[in-house]
């Protein structure tokens, strides 16, 4: 009926015969209201950015919303049930999927066919499995943007021939993926040569890939300029501790070096020889950030067992989670020794360098039914497995 009116409509406003502006107005008003209301049914017919990924695809609303108000709107829906549908069918994970949305919302309009799977195919060249794909691209979805000629092809065949392995290339990748969208060759390449001529191994370079990534990435001067102070602080090139102190002291560029020395001097009253034991001996615990010097400090205060004497006799205790390690050991100690079940508590050293089981063995199971009962021992020892250095 509509299209019939409309036809007629049409047909008299472009006549010669026509003889009324008025009817001429009404054509107009009717040819308008067709195309406006086709617009509208079209309009209520496609799903919002926020209904497509939390209602069809079920991505998270926190994800769904953020991405929606970046991407506000779809030109093509289909195109988007696309590039969701193929990135699950490949193997990634919901979580990445919704972490790969969240950095690059603008992938929801990209060509799959051009961008995405282009790239994702050089990966399979490479020999990667689809888990490590889907790891690396989930970190730094970035890579599915950067060029394919100047940046990933390069980036992916000088890591290979560095690290000599996909295996060691997916391990960087699955913690650095940005190194596939940055200039190797300018920084990377001169600063690994320089490195070798200090003497440092190939494997001990690759460590640093994995620990401080973006100091391998320093400009070459900067680089030459962190051993140089290495070397005036007394730590030998032969040492096996010479690539840490490098990589700890290059990691705080800026005067934030010094800065951290205060913190030792003045919170741990570390002298001068003291700082530059610990650089040569265990390097690491400089990474310690000032509120856990603080932190741990009153712990170990707080037990009356310990002074701050212990910590720069024994630095590395700072590198120790104070709730999962310190706390609930500390807590069974005090009881032990309440109930005269131990004489004296054991050094600093032992109770941190001490496995979870073999405390449990020692402090906790000769003694179940005087520490309390199991609900003691659980809350201490649940997550055995999980506790680990901080």
């Amino acid at each position: 009926m509509m299209k019939a009116i409309l036809r007629r409509n049409i047909t008299c406003l472009f006549s010669d015969n026509s003889s009324s502006i008025g009817k001429s107005n009404t054509s107009f008003s009717l040819f308008a209201l067709y195309f406006s209301t086709a617009r509208e049914s079209q309009s209520l017919n496609t799903p919002t950015v926020f209904e497509l990924l939390r209602h069809k695809h079920q991505l998270s609303p926190e994800v769904a919303s953020y991405v929606s108000s970046v991407v506000t709107h779809l030109k093509n829906p289909k195109n988007v049930d696309s590039i969701l549908l193929f990135f699950k069918e490949f193997g990634f994970t919901k979580t990445q999927l919704e972490r790969t949305l969240k950095s690059r919302p603008s992938l929801l309009v990209a060509s799959l066919e051009k961008i995405i799977k282009p790239k994702i195919q050089i990966f399979q060249d490479h020999g990667f499995s689809a888990k490590d794909i889907a790891s690396i691209i989930s970190k730094e979805p970035g890579v599915l943007h950067t060029s394919t000629n100047k940046r990933l092809i390069p980036a992916l065949s000088l890591l290979k021939g560095f690290l000599g392995s996909n295996e060691k290339v997916a391990k960087a990748l699955r913690q650095s993926g940005w190194l596939l969208i940055t200039d190797l060759e300018k920084n990377l390449v001169p600063n690994v040569k320089f490195l070798e001529n200090c003497g440092i191994t190939r494997e001990q370079i690759f460590m640093l890939l994995n620990y401080l990534p973006r100091f391998l990435l320093y400009k070459p001067e900067i680089m030459r300029k962190c051993v140089d102070k290495v070397e005036e602080m007394g730590v030998s090139r032969r040492s096996r501790m010479f690539i840490y102190a490098v990589a700890i002291v290059g990691s705080m560029i800026k005067g934030r070096w010094e800065l951290k020395l205060q913190s030792f001097r003045n919170i741990l009253e570390f002298s001068q020889d003291d700082i530059l034991r610990v650089l040569r001996q265990n390097p690491q615990v400089f990474a310690v950030s000032e509120d856990k010097m603080k932190k741990v400090k009153e712990v170990l205060l707080a037990t009356g067992k310990y002074k701050t004497s212990c910590i720069v006799k024994d630095p590395k205790s700072l590198m120790y989670s104070i709730e999962k390690r310190y706390k609930p050991r500390f807590e069974v100690l005090g009881i032990l020794e309440s109930r005269r079940l131990i004489e004296k508590w054991p050094r600093l050293g032992t109770i941190y360098r001490m496995p979870d089981d073999k405390f449990f063995e020692v402090f906790v199971g000769p003694y179940l039914n005087e520490v309390g009962d199991a609900y003691l021992a659980q809350k201490a020892f649940k997550d055995r497995k999980e506790a680990r250095r901080v």
